[in-house]
């Protein structure tokens, strides 16, 4: 009867949900779309919309298949797996770039200037590097550039929503939260629409004309960057940049740093840049695997597993991870999904972030995992209502300190047991189990 309830009370939320979104994106979306028309019309779009680029994307490895299903799915793009364990690559129109930084299984993102599939490396050291040095001359950096220029737009859109939503949060809950106080917070997201509407992309895939709009001014911003900068400044700014080199194979006559440091001292001369290992404002990347060279520039700064997790124990599971696992357990609506030796809550936490529509429970008999799973829990809500300005009704999990030998469970109540278990060794075991499904690592 207890689990019933909480499918039947997880469907009527979710129903809750969706319904008052849908009717927040209707809102937004009438009281928006006068304040978009004229940047329509004045700035031509033909230009974003043919331009397309391909991602390269670093995932834990041995998941790179559950990473490009992700890609076919969110993004109706196919995928290629690279021979460089960990990595995959796919093609998007400029447009799909914030829905690209919501995909779940990836690591790191960056943009790819050129491949090389059969780079014929020279029988000297010195020849291979002047090669390098040759290569940076050559490359169609233009392209590229435009989208990494784009993406760090985005990043600073994000960041100033960010910070707008935490005020108006604080100040609506130091005022009581009455209804003059939320007339007056969609008031001001309503003043500050254009230089956050970035970010509801992120939260809402489904806006796509004003996305089209906002790369358009990106794009038309590039052709007149230089005009721009004589205005507002005597000297243009000067990029600060450097150069990683990720190698692997075994008949290199180079090493990476040797590789970084010639490549890197072409690419500012050919930019005129300024080379800063730890302050930089661009990342080329230098990927080399047997023969394959791929050139690229960085599009995240820090991992994308870096989410949901506040109270990290010993051994906190990455979430990417955990999102994997969970995909492979395919969860439809309403299911159940335990697991028994949670830790710090990453496998439910993200669970409850991604399939919102299934219930969620993390136990473990440590007393300390379980009150940092509930810590993490707990953060995630706050954070879930900073984000929407609002109380929220809770999330669809919960934590418990149990013995797992002696589960507090009947039979069959549970659809999905997915964990990482505590063996110091990775393995990924997936199997049917009394009718449900497992997945485990360790």
């Amino acid at each position: 009867m207890g689990l019933d309830w909480i499918k039947n009370f997880g469907s009527i939320a979710n129903m809750s949900d969706v319904q008052e979104a849908t009717n927040q994106l209707l809102h937004v979306n009438l009281h928006e779309n006068q304040r978009y028309i004229h940047v329509t019309e004045s700035v031509p779009r033909s230009e974003s919309e043919h331009l397309r680029v391909t991602i390269g994307a670093t995932v834990p490895t041995g998941f790179e298949q559950v990473a490009a299903d992700e890609v076919r799915e969110k993004l109706r793009s196919s995928c290629k797996i690279s021979k460089d364990r960990g990595k995959i690559y796919f093609d998007i129109s400029v447009e799909s770039l914030a829905q690209v930084h919501r995909l779940r299984s990836v690591d790191n993102l960056f943009v790819v200037v050129q491949e090389l599939k059969d780079f014929q490396f020279k029988e000297t050291k010195e020849k291979v590097l002047k090669d390098f040095e040759e290569l940076a001359g050559k490359l169609p950096w233009s392209d590229p550039l435009k989208v990494w220029k784009i993406n760090t737009s985005f990043k600073k859109k994000k960041t100033k929503r960010k910070k707008l939503n935490q005020n108006l949060s604080k100040e609506k809950i130091d005022n009581g939260g009455d209804k003059g106080d939320e007339r007056d917070v969609k008031k001001e997201l309503s003043n500050n629409a254009l230089d956050s509407h970035i970010l509801d992309y992120y939260e809402k895939p489904a806006i796509k004309e004003e996305i089209s709009t906002l790369v358009g001014d990106i794009l038309a911003s590039c052709k007149n960057e230089n005009d721009e900068s004589s205005k507002e400044d005597t000297e243009p700014e000067v990029l600060k940049f450097r150069v990683t080199c990720n190698r692997a194979g075994e008949k290199h006559c180079f090493s990476s740093n040797e590789a970084a440091r010639d490549f890197g001292g072409a690419v500012q001369d050919y930019f005129k840049w300024k080379a800063d290992m730890t302050n930089f404002d661009v990342e080329v990347l230098l990927n080399i695997h047997d023969n394959e060279v791929i050139v690229g520039i960085a599009l995240t700064e820090e991992s994308l597993h870096r989410r949901n997790i506040t109270h990290f124990g010993p051994t906190t599971l990455r979430s990417t991870l955990a999102y994997g696992m969970l995909r492979l357990c395919a969860p439809q609506p309403s299911d159940i999904i335990v697991d028994p030796m949670c830790g710090t809550g990453a496998i439910p936490i993200e669970g409850a972030t991604e399939w919102s529509n299934c219930f969620h429970i993390a136990g473990d008999n440590n007393p300390l995992a379980v009150n940092r799973a509930a810590n993490n829990i707990s953060s995630l809500l706050t954070k879930s209502q900073i984000k929407e300005g609002k109380l929220s009704w809770g999330l669809p999990i919960d934590a418990i300190q149990w013995d797992i030998c002696n589960l507090p469970l009947r039979t069959g109540s549970v659809d999905i047991i997915v964990t990482d278990m505590p063996f110091g060794k990775r393995h990924y075991l997936e199997w049917n189990m009394y009718g449900g499904k497992c997945t485990l690592s360790g």
